[in-house]
């Protein structure tokens, strides 16, 4: 897959494949967008042009000031890996700037759609574009008739909901790893890097890798979760706490991710590690002694093996 960067205006001198185009921010890549995006897919093998993604960077609501997030449920980086396994030939990441966002829909489709050579535009039922949000689907087929077509695609329901990106966010806040998994189609993931840490796991007989986050992750409810790690083409169960570790008090303290791992002896310090979501396993809560934690740890422990034989057939890449 091809990643092209845009920004407002578009360089003229610059010649662009006709295309169609699937447009939205995508946070997720859920299942509602996975739609998207295969409709578009097909339009393009129909019309016999490229498909392509147009998506934007950074957040609307960042640049707009409309709300403060709380983190990418996918960062762009892995957003684009979706978009490779959607089988997307071309992604377009258009800049999201002020200057960008006060173009009205007539400009939005005159000075970036027609120049893309867009032959056909596939968009999401609550699709909006242009300054303040004015333009809608029905717009976006006056302003293109002619030029290009232009088809909505009707939600996507879960449980006679439909599949939302806020939907998704208020799952991963609750700690409904199961009900996220279900919208996205696939289970939450994030990615960081293990780093030194107090090693406090090891004395108690359950090391744990401390992961500094890559990317502004949007991070599941404080608790303990049954997880998968993958380490080369394997993905390894593991318990994953993310909380204050109130058991240990400390002056200054600080949101952490740590992850022990069911089935693996070695030193993960420096790698990279990848880890998904499957259940939430109890609330962090803050116990008397360290040897009632351990009691704990090992009851968490208990239960992610058994539950692990149930996530593991269904474990893919």
């Amino acid at each position: 897959m091809e990643t092209v960067q845009l920004s407002y205006p578009l360089d003229s001198d610059k010649t662009y494949p006709p295309a169609v185009l699937a447009i939205g921010y995508f946070d997720g890549v859920h299942r509602g967008h996975q739609s998207v995006i295969r409709r578009a897919r097909e339009l393009a093998a129909r019309l016999g042009v490229a498909s392509a993604v147009m998506t934007f960077h950074p957040h609307p609501r960042e640049v707009l000031g409309k709300s403060k997030l709380s983190g990418y449920i996918t960062p762009l980086p892995d957003k684009l890996r979706q978009f490779a396994r959607l089988g997307v030939d071309r992604t377009y990441v258009m800049k999201f700037d002020r200057l960008f966002a006060d173009r009205t829909k007539e400009q939005f489709v005159e000075e970036v759609l027609i120049p893309l050579q867009v032959k056909g535009v596939v968009v999401g039922f609550n699709f909006c574009f242009g300054r303040g949000a004015s333009g809608r689907a029905e717009d976006l087929k006056t302003l293109g008739e002619g030029r290009f077509c232009v088809e909505v695609i009707h939600p996507v329901l879960e449980g006679e909901i439909p599949v939302s990106s806020t939907r998704l966010r208020e799952a991963l806040a609750a700690g409904d790893v199961v009900t996220a998994e279900k919208i996205l189609g696939r289970p939450h993931l994030v990615e960081g890097e293990v780093v030194t840490g107090d090693r406090r796991g090891r004395t108690i007989g359950f090391p744990t890798a401390n992961l500094a986050l890559t990317q502004p992750y949007a991070i599941p409810k404080r608790g303990v979760y049954l997880v998968s790690v993958a380490l080369g083409d394997r993905w390894i169960p593991g318990v994953m706490n993310i909380g204050l570790r109130p058991t240990f008090q400390s002056p200054e303290p600080k949101l952490t991710l740590e992850v022990h791992l069911l089935r693996f002896e070695g030193d993960l310090y420096g790698k990279t590690l990848r880890v998904r979501f499957h259940r939430f396993l109890r609330e962090e809560r803050r116990f008397g002694s360290a040897d009632d934690l351990v009691r704990q740890i090992r009851e968490d422990v208990r239960r992610a093996e058994a539950i692990w034989p149930e996530i593991e057939s269904g474990v893919r890449e």
